[in-house]
């Protein structure tokens, strides 16, 4: 099995050749800049050092991924920019107060995305549909115990995500 080379060894290798490949995909130097960074800390945070038989291959996946989170999170800002955008001017939420809105909507859809699908429908069903249980059932033609299950599951999965300390 091939060494892991020392992180500083793989930033000094790669961190040029990331940066343009995030840049071509980004269409922005900042960004780029930025989600390298990042990249390199998601390496340094991890428990155990990953051992790379293709180092650049294994940056690009977490690069890859940073650019999707990127994605979402202008997503949701754009969403909730439009929303407040037909409010009247006195009820226009502060920049202090869009900033939280907008980091409890990211949390939310980091909730909601780790769900399995059917769960997350069942979830969405529910709450912002407020649905009972059989008309979910009757809806998705699933038994009405697999959507309590489900709903149980995924409210728990939001309880764990929101309440209890993670690692």
């Amino acid at each position: 099995m091939p060494a892991t080379p020392p992180i500083e060894q793989l930033y000094v290798e790669h961190h040029s050749w990331l940066q343009g490949w995030l840049r071509t995909r980004l269409n922005n130097a900042t960004d780029a800049a930025d989600l390298a960074h990042d990249t390199f800390l998601r390496i340094l945070q991890r428990r155990q050092a990953p051992v790379m038989v293709e180092p650049r291959a294994y940056l690009r996946t977490i690069a890859r991924g940073l650019v999707i989170d990127l994605w979402r999170h202008r997503d949701i800002e754009q969403a909730w920019l439009e929303t407040v955008a037909g409010l009247p001017e006195a009820q226009m939420p502060s920049p202090e107060v869009s900033a939280l809105a907008i980091e409890a909507l990211i949390s939310i859809d980091r909730m909601l995305d780790a769900l399995p699908a059917r769960m997350r429908t069942i979830f969405l069903m529910a709450q912002l549909d407020g649905l009972p249980c059989p008309r979910i059932a009757e809806r998705l033609g699933v038994s009405l115990s697999t959507i309590e299950r489900d709903l149980a599951k995924a409210l728990r999965h939001c309880y764990q995500l929101a309440y209890e300390p993670q690692p």
